[in-house]
């Protein structure tokens, strides 16, 4: 990795070398087969537990470490040099954590946090749908008042943790006539009534990680575990997915920079024609490519997270941009890393064949990347309307 000066703090660094000794000792050496199992990590995220990493976002009056957006970043870009899916088991969690952070109630906040921060539980962020991915307002759960309940029905797909999560931040309807207005945030507890999971989903990359369907049938859940206030729904899913969206590009500079260094390596190893290949212009050429768009997308990923913590409260249009440059980079990275490998990259034993499946999540989860240039072009337009 280039050695540039972002100007960490003692503790980011700490932070950075912590988080680069779990991806070299614990998780490079099991990734390829917790590719081939398609096994959950758990002992990974004992050890992340230990290290006291889940509560890196949240305050230390919940158990936590106090550090911000950019402090997530640092941490998920060094897990994600070891393995995407391992760090998305990871990174799962905070955002699930997040709405309870950002909407939940002082009583909510204390019963939920310190768990989470402890990383004694996991937490699911239950919003896509069959039929509301990027359109999120095409939600069609469902939550109706019943007494001193809420009685959730519906079925989410695609989540991440699925099944192993203890705890869900889910987004019901609570008023269909009412559009996006009126979804409603709920936090649901494996083993509430009328809860259950789907078949854990075959993909062709970040095996590792868990994707099951939630299954809410006849969910009884008492009525206090309501986020914020009804029909306020939407809008925690959106803030809660612009605040999580520089992390998914910090994911995508780690598993770009990964890329790179095999492609490095195994350059100035590859004899051809007498020389290594890394000698060859073509070669070169490819490489320093990829090391510019790194270096660009952690640039801005940084930059982006630095901005959040400040207290920028208009973050989407930047939230989008952190994610769609590095995921977009770091796609074209690992496909160039295949090629350089040539035949060796295509194959199993090299790890750049694993990074390049493992790419392809990172432009669709938590927002295509066609969605995220709709965010950049529709805040574009609502900027050069004021001027």
């Amino acid at each position: 990795m280039a050695k540039v000066n972002y100007f960490l703090s003692e503790e980011q660094q700490m932070i950075v070398d912590l988080t680069r000794q779990i991806a070299e000792e614990k998780i490079i050496p099991v990734r390829a087969e917790l590719d081939k199992t398609e096994e959950f990590p758990w002992d990974i995220m004992k050890d992340m537990a230990q290290a006291d990493l889940f509560g890196l976002y949240i305050p230390d009056e919940y158990g936590g470490l106090d550090g911000g957006c950019f402090e997530n970043c640092l941490a998920v870009e060094q897990l994600a040099y070891g393995c995407v899916a391992v760090t998305t088991t990871f990174a799962a969690s905070a955002l699930g954590g997040y709405p309870i952070l950002l909407f939940g109630s002082e009583d909510q906040r204390k019963q939920y946090l310190p768990d989470i921060a402890a990383g004694k539980k996991l937490v699911a962020f239950g919003l896509t749908e069959s039929n509301a991915g990027s359109d999120a307002a095409g939600i069609q759960t469902s939550a109706v008042e019943d007494g001193d309940y809420w009685v959730l029905n519906g079925t989410k797909q695609w989540i991440t943790s699925g099944g192993e999560a203890e705890i869900y931040t889910i987004i019901a309807m609570t008023d269909k006539h009412k559009g996006p207005r009126g979804a409603s945030a709920f936090i649901v507890e494996k083993g509430d009534p009328g809860f259950s999971f789907g078949k854990k989903e075959r993909k062709m990359g970040l095996r590792a990680s868990s994707t099951r369907e939630l299954l809410l049938n006849d969910c009884r859940i008492p009525k206090e575990r309501l986020l914020g206030r009804r029909g306020l729904g939407f809008i925690i899913a959106l803030k809660t997915l612009d605040l999580a969206r520089p992390g998914i590009g910090a994911i995508a500079v780690g598993l770009a920079q990964a890329a790179l260094d095999q492609a490095v390596r195994y350059a100035k190893e590859r004899i051809q024609f007498d020389q290594p290949i890394i000698s060859f212009q073509a070669i070169q050429h490819m490489l320093a490519d990829m090391a510019t768009e790194i270096e660009a997308s952690r640039a801005l990923v940084y930059s982006v997270a630095r901005t959040i913590d400040s207290g920028e409260k208009d973050i989407a249009k930047l939230s989008a941009m952190a994610k769609l440059y590095a995921t977009d980079a770091a796609m074209k990275v690992t496909t160039d890393a295949v090629q350089i490998l040539g035949g060796y990259g295509y194959m199993q034993d090299y790890p750049v064949e694993k990074m390049m499946r493992d790419a392809k999540i990172l432009q669709i989860y938590e927002g295509t990347n066609q969605i995220q240039r709709n965010v950049i072009g529709q805040a574009l337009n609502k900027e050069y309307a004021k001027k």
